[in-house]
């Protein structure tokens, strides 16, 4: 036999825990299902453990066996009950965590009895100050055993009796399935949640109501025009490819002669191999080639403009449409329409989206027929 701890320990509520993980104190689930109010065994590697004294000091020794010991009927109250740590810590612990003196457990099965003697004077006592007697005592033994279920050995205080009484009236705790479909379901509850929260926030970003699949699939490359112009966009998502890709060229073109690129003639060529499909020409192969010619042809115009959301008044024009022409040469005919659409609102600046919408429609008749 150890002895793993002894001495006065304090106690608040009558209260106090073996504990092996965060543990909450939850007096009815410790109790669940069982026949002792003293020792609460029902929480996994946790025990809620009672005394008779409401606040103050009261003895206690904890002990570790390599067998069952002897029962002491020297103890007016003696139950036991099982538990498994399920950490590599264990500790004895005052309510709310005040203190905790480290018990050396193994992570194994074992029996518990827990003994107390002068419980109801310790009830009657409720409260003791530092350096006044100790008024009850508890002893809590440790060895290695299969779990089975907890049992009253002897009962002699009203104290303990109120409190066995009080655990027969609790529900048995729920089964691992039980647990389990618990667990399933916080989990699918904690999933829709989640679900209705991105909902929620997608939703608004859209504008207040989500737009039709193809449109939504693009996510934010979509929303600018389909908050613009809700009517465009969707129409632009229903037509066919090769209006999509008609659409797509146009708006890459228009967003350039605005930008007053299409006179030069390494930009005219790339306009062209955009228009036939075919791979865009150097310096249009990548994006930064492209804008370094720009920034490097004297010729190229310097013009500029508004943002659309009105924050900044001197926004180089050029540098708006230029990536107009690689939105259009997107794979998909959705994406590189709605792509050179967005590139070229932004070009024509603010305050004019709508002469630019009202040339894209009578451009692409398909457009102003839809609803």
């Amino acid at each position: 036999m150890r002895t793993l701890t002894t001495g006065p320990v304090g106690v608040h509520y009558g209260q106090l825990y073996v504990q092996s993980h965060e543990f909450v104190s939850d007096l009815g689930a410790s109790y669940a299902g069982q026949q002792n109010g003293l020792c609460g065994a029902a929480v996994p590697g946790a025990l809620f453990l009672i005394t008779g004294l409401h606040t103050g000091d009261v003895g206690f020794s904890t002990e570790l066996h390599d067998s069952e010991p002897p029962v002491d009927d020297t103890w007016e109250e003696i139950v036991e009950a099982s538990f498994t740590p399920v950490g590599a810590t264990t500790a004895l612990v005052g309510w709310a965590g005040e203190w905790q003196e480290p018990l050396d457990l193994a992570e194994t099965d074992y029996r518990v009895r827990y003994c107390g003697i002068g419980m109801d004077s310790g009830h009657e006592t409720d409260n003791t100050l530092d350096g006044e007697p100790l008024v009850d005592h508890y002893l809590l033994q440790f060895w290695p055993a299969p779990p089975e279920p907890d049992r009253v050995i002897k009962v002699t205080s009203g104290t303990a009796a109120y409190w066995h009484d009080y655990a027969r009236q609790q529900a048995p705790p729920p089964t691992a399935e039980e647990r389990a479909e618990t667990e399933r379901q916080a989990v699918l509850e904690h999933e829709r949640r989640q679900v209705e929260a991105r909902l929620a926030v997608e939703t608004r970003d859209w504008g207040g109501k989500l737009p039709s699949e193809p449109l939504r699939a693009l996510g934010w490359a979509a929303i600018p025009v389909a908050l613009l112009d809700r009517a465009a966009a969707e129409a632009i998502a229903r037509a066919d490819a090769g209006s999509q890709r008609g659409i797509a060229r146009w708006a890459a073109r228009r967003a350039y002669e605005e930008a007053q690129l299409t006179e030069h003639d390494w930009i005219a060529a790339a306009l062209a191999a955009m228009d036939r499909g075919e791979e865009l020409p150097e310096p249009f192969d990548t994006t930064s080639k492209a804008f370094d010619r720009a920034w490097g042809d004297p010729g190229v115009a310097k013009t500029l403009i508004t943002t659309r959301d009105g924050r900044y008044d001197n926004f180089s024009q050029q540098a708006m449409a230029i990536p107009a022409i690689f939105e259009a040469c997107a794979d998909d005919p959705l994406a590189a329409a709605i792509g050179a659409v967005r590139v070229s609102v932004d070009t024509f600046g603010f305050g004019r989206e709508q002469e630019f919408l009202a040339e894209l429609r009578q451009a692409f008749p398909v457009l102003a027929d839809q609803p």
